[in-house]
């Protein structure tokens, strides 16, 4: 019957990366509706609109969809879903969010991060911190599906496809907004940054880790951290690349005091280059290193950061 995506919107803003590539998945299921859902969705749905591939958009424009609340979403989703034989959106923190509970109010599973697409029934995704990949087949009549989307290529520009706007459901009520805090940054967004520094426990310290962050400056790279940083207090928690975290595939990472323990590879091994500097010459992380240096950090980072 079809596919209806939901589009990463944020603030009014279209995602258009983490969009792109989840169109490019959707794209082997069927004809893409995109829907892109917020208290303001207007330029994000012209903007989606021009994405290869994608046959219609839906704009939901309701104050009820705004602050990313899941429940209203999920609603507006469900109440859409009898048009389409899957349900798709990229997994990012919204997507976890609102998909389990499309797929409890259908009562169907939820397939998660999926990083090849087999047929319409079948897909794959990683398990065991991607040291595996797992088919699994669905036999639902809807297929509830996050698209990992760093193993998927963007789709291209030049789109042209209608624009139609749907009211919201009626919201569940469940849950209110309180408060954003936002912290502001000129850093590229961690998931969709071409390149990426990421410090590890070896830093020792919050002040240490400066280091990092004029390193990713200098290249106007993304900041992140492993989880033995995050968890000593070194970085804050949307840092944190792994399985844990965020997952990554940036044109350049560079990993610093990192040792390339199986949790923090299996967010960041499908990078195109990965860079290492670690003074153990036995770390895991030059397993998968292209470029590796063996030499103390406190060193080689300030002379790297001043040549550059």
């Amino acid at each position: 019957m079809g596919v209806l995506l939901l589009a990463e919107v944020s603030d009014g803003q279209l995602g258009l990366d983490a969009t792109a590539k989840s169109v490019t998945a959707a794209k082997k299921l069927g004809e893409v509706t995109l829907l892109c859902a917020g208290a303001r969705a207007a330029d994000a749905a012209a903007e989606a609109a021009k994405i290869d591939g994608v046959a219609k958009v839906l704009c939901a424009e309701d104050a009820s969809l705004g602050h990313r609340l899941a429940e209203p979403t999920a609603a507006l989703i469900v109440k859409l879903a009898g048009d389409y034989s899957h349900i798709l959106a990229p997994a990012t923190t919204d997507a976890k969010n609102i998909l389990p509970r499309v797929a409890a109010l259908l009562d169907v599973m939820v397939i998660t991060d999926v990083s090849g697409v087999v047929d319409a029934d079948t897909f794959e995704r990683p398990i065991y911190a991607g040291n595996a990949i797992q088919t699994v087949k669905s036999a639902d009549k809807v297929k509830v599906v996050s698209i990992r989307t760093s193993t998927f290529d963007a789709a291209g520009m030049g789109g042209n496809a209608p624009v139609e706007n749907v009211s919201a459901a009626d919201n569940p009520g469940l849950s209110e907004w309180v408060e954003d805090k936002v912290a502001a940054s000129d850093r590229p967004e961690l998931t969709s940054a071409k390149r990426v520094v990421s410090g590890g426990r070896a830093l020792g310290s919050k002040e240490d880790f400066a280091l990092i962050e004029k390193l990713a400056d200098k290249l106007g790279a993304a900041v992140g951290a492993s989880r033995a940083a995050v968890d000593s207090g070194y970085a804050p928690n949307d840092w944190q690349v792994g399985q844990t975290g965020k997952v990554v595939a940036p044109e350049l990472y560079v990993a610093i005091g990192i040792s390339g323990a199986i949790q923090h590879l299996a967010g960041m091994k499908d990078s195109k280059v990965i860079v290492a500097i670690n003074k153990d010459e036995e770390a895991p992380i030059f397993q998968v290193a292209d470029y590796g240096l063996v030499a103390d950090l406190f060193q080689a980072v300030p002379e790297l950061t001043e040549k550059l």
